[in-house]
């Protein structure tokens, strides 16, 4: 009898393993199909070569880039959703306690996520990108044989040099600040305090990005929604507008078809006129969608996307204030690991399950404030990809960016406060988020640099927008007021010199 419960026991245990690797298996796949696609939109399309071309060479090159910058997009998306996944499940064995359909969502699931996503962020981080980058760049060594293994070998020799020059610098430093421990001691300890050490500073430094870059997507996502939505026909004439702008192009159309014969001896100097020509085409086509949107695209839609993007401004500046006065009385703990009640036990908001899918829309929100804050800035704004035409190079540098900021976004929302699920796996055991002034810096900082960007530019765009608008309103007013005059004027002196010819003629 025992035999066959240790039997069953054991055969239960073989069927949960084969359950989560099958649902592993089917979530990374389905990122990575997805990173394929979001990939081969921007990357420029010179760099894929045919396999059977002269140059197979440099096409199996970019392609096994292409494979490993994939495979990092897809490990960003999955560290983008692990906290909306693990509150999402965290309710839903909540409200389905005894589901037979929900017996596969567990806690041991959601760790083998989080465990796997960890691993999987340093790999690309440390291996797979700088391997795709000194790939891309390699050349083979100089009088060996061309060919694929050369340029592998340079590129494992380029990584190998680096590794260990990153590694001697680590302990010279280690050794100017602790001489007592033995070179033994510290080289065991490379697996176990160094690599997950370097790994909490990444993260330090993608915390750090998002605290510039969020609050910059803040306001700039106000921007962005201006070009994807129809605005408000607010005292405007679309269409006067729109047919300025097309005779406008008309106009310069002519010009260039009357210089075909100077552009074609050499004498015309054609740039100026296509410049033009490419800003009112393309004003003339954001015109003319505007013209032919709907009444409640133009009426509802962009204040309504304006009015939810403002709350869920307001609501994250509130969170974090909450979280601010909540460590200051000692009433909220640190953002490390904490022995949690177990998934399904507990409901994580005390609004229950709109409060979870709150909580959800606010870390997606932060994700796509961040991303759109980072491209904004000076630094990175050379980074942002074009469409079909995006070089292998840039392609790697998105990919790196990217899987920093997706990999700090867990740490982030909760220092932010922004939900109370405890980091699990490695990323509760950063070494920054044990230390309470800078948690509560940084929730300070985060604090004053939304409300900042929220009274700058939400409130002044708004009431710039306004004043504009109610200027020219008025200035046309009064142009239509002064020329009414004028054609009676006109019109009394036309009717005057018509009589005196007729007296005249008679």
């Amino acid at each position: 009898m025992d035999n066959e419960q240790q039997w069953d026991a054991r055969e239960q245990v073989f069927h949960d393993a084969v359950r989560e690797y099958l649902i592993d298996f089917l979530f990374f796949g389905i990122l990575y199909l997805s990173s394929y696609l979001i990939i081969c939109h921007f990357k420029r399309r010179t760099d894929k070569e045919d396999l059977y071309s002269a140059d197979s060479e440099d096409a199996m090159v970019y392609s096994i880039a292409l494979w490993l910058c994939t495979f990092t997009t897809a490990v960003s998306g999955g560290a983008v959703l692990l906290l909306p996944l693990s509150i999402v499940s965290n309710e839903v064995l909540l409200q389905y306690p005894n589901s037979f359909y929900m017996k596969w969502l567990n806690g041991s699931l959601i760790h083998g996520l989080w465990n796997l996503i960890f691993l999987f962020s340093n790999l690309c981080l440390f291996v797979l990108l700088p391997f795709a980058y000194f790939f891309t760049e390699s050349e083979g060594f100089p009088g060996s044989k061309k060919g694929i293994r050369g340029r592998v070998y340079e590129t494992v020799l380029v990584l190998v040099m680096l590794s260990v020059l990153v590694f001697g610098l680590v302990l010279v430093f280690n050794a100017l600040l602790d001489d007592t421990d033995s070179s033994r001691e510290t080289l065991q300890r490379v697996w176990t305090s160094y690599l997950p050490y370097l790994y909490s500073l990444m993260a330090l430094l993608g915390v750090l990005m998002l605290l510039i870059s969020t609050p910059v997507g803040f306001g700039r996502l106000f921007s962005v929604i201006g070009k994807l939505v129809v605005k408000p026909q607010f005292m405007e004439n679309i269409d006067e507008e729109f047919h300025t702008a097309k005779f406008e192009e008309e106009d310069i159309i002519r010009k260039l078809d009357g210089k075909r014969a100077d552009m074609v001896n050499g004498n015309g100097h054609l740039s100026d006129l296509h410049q033009r020509l490419r800003e009112v085409s393309r004003d003339r086509r954001v015109l003319d969608r505007r013209r032919k949107a709907s009444s409640f695209q133009r009426n509802l839609g962009y204040p309504l996307v304006w009015i939810l993007l403002f709350l869920l401004t307001v609501l994250s500046l509130c969170m974090v204030g909450w979280n601010i006065f909540r460590l200051l009385f000692g009433i909220g703990a640190l953002p490390v690991t904490i022995k949690e009640a177990g998934l399904g036990k507990v409901s994580l908001s005390k609004f229950g399950a709109f409060g979870a899918l709150l909580e959800v829309c606010l870390i997606f929100y932060l994700m796509l404030a961040s991303i759109v804050g980072l491209y904004s800035l000076p630094i990175f704004r050379h980074l942002i990809p074009k469409r079909m035409d995006t070089p292998m190079t840039k392609v790697i540098g998105n990919c790196l960016v990217v899987l920093i900021l997706s990999s700090a976004l867990p740490v982030l929302s909760k220092v932010l406060g922004i939900t109370n699920f405890d980091l699990l796996g490695e990323y509760g055991r950063l070494d920054s988020l044990h230390n309470f002034y800078m948690v509560l810096m940084y929730n300070a900082m985060f604090g004053v640099a939304t409300a900042s960007c929220l009274v700058n530019k939400f409130t002044a765009s708004v009431r710039d927008y306004i004043v504009n608008n109610v200027r020219v309103y008025v200035y046309k007013m009064r142009k239509s007021s002064k020329l009414r005059p004028a054609w009676k004027a006109v019109n009394v002196v036309g009717t005057a010199n018509a009589t005196s010819t007729v007296s005249q003629n008679d």
